[in-house]
């Protein structure tokens, strides 16, 4: 019997697992990522849609030589005209917690998405373009930098693409974190492409959590291991919700592998004493 497309999107998870951080292909992975919640949707029409959007991407930096060279501002301004202005795509404002805003073949779909999913349509097009760029794990907000001869382009890619200055910044932590908060060392602190898709998936376990769908929190965390195999934090996740479901072998699995990757620390002390719990409801 042929495989399901979730059982192939978990194959090819689990591939991308063993893979460098610089040899992810971020697009193709979200896609597969998409598959999993999505499997009646077609990704590969979304596929194609990915591939004329990086063919627009190099059309933009060839029509720019500033660009190309290494403004970039030009370079931002170029992304944004290609991904907002001539493929339309926008923050889905109205409806924020719609989980279709984390899933990159929706997003496609509908041309609405969060600005993670944003953001790596964004690092698709400067990749394809020639152009580095990379994730900005900014707090309650996700942005995105794009490099440059002299410097850096901040993107809030959920705004049209529009960049921010640094009284910008400013304006936008005292918004999230409250009027006291100030620019801070590490607040632009880049992000993986790894990371960028555990914070892209993130966004569906959570939102399961708050619904109350502890088995789909759940499998999205395996999904995730699936490609961060080293995240210990997921480990420990995954321990506590087979806890919570009361899959306890599961549990104590999860939980051991957590203290192999950092057996060290109060974290790790914590995980001993819930082991030692589940042991004793297993006697």
């Amino acid at each position: 019997m042929a495989d399901t497309p979730e059982a192939e999107a978990r194959a090819a998870l689990e591939a991308a697992g063993t893979l460098p951080d610089a040899e992810l292909d971020l697009a193709a992975v979200a896609l597969q990522l998409a598959r999993i919640d999505a499997p009646e949707a077609d990704w590969r029409e979304a596929a194609a849609q990915l591939t004329g959007l990086a063919q627009a991407a190099v059309a933009a930096a060839t029509a720019d030589p500033e660009a190309d060279a290494g403004d970039a501002e030009r370079r931002r301004a170029a992304l944004a005209e290609v991904i907002h202005g001539r493929f339309g795509f926008a923050g889905d404002s109205r409806n924020y917690e719609d989980m279709a805003n984390a899933n990159l073949i929706r997003v496609v779909e509908r041309k609405l998405g969060l600005p993670v999913a944003l953001g790596i349509l964004w690092l698709h097009a400067a990749e394809a373009a020639g152009w580095t760029a990379h994730g900005i794990d900014f707090p309650g907000h996700f942005l995105l930098a794009v490099e440059g001869r002299n410097g850096q382009a901040i993107v809030d890619v959920f705004d049209g693409g529009t960049g921010l200055s640094a009284p910008d910044l400013r304006l936008l932590i005292k918004r999230i974190e409250g009027e006291r908060a100030e620019l801070r060392p590490g607040l632009l602190r880049p992000m993986g492409k790894r990371q960028v898709l555990l914070r892209l998936q993130n966004n569906i376990k959570l939102r399961r959590l708050r619904s109350g769908d502890m088995a789909g929190a759940l499998a999205c965390a395996e999904d995730m291991l699936r490609l961060a195999p080293e995240a210990v934090v997921l480990w420990r996740e995954a321990g506590l919700m087979n806890q919570r479901l009361d899959r306890i072998s599961a549990a104590l699995s999860c939980l051991e592998r957590s203290l192999e990757l950092e057996p060290e620390g109060e974290a790790a002390r914590r995980i001993r004493q819930v082991m030692e719990e589940l042991r004793q409801r297993l006697n």
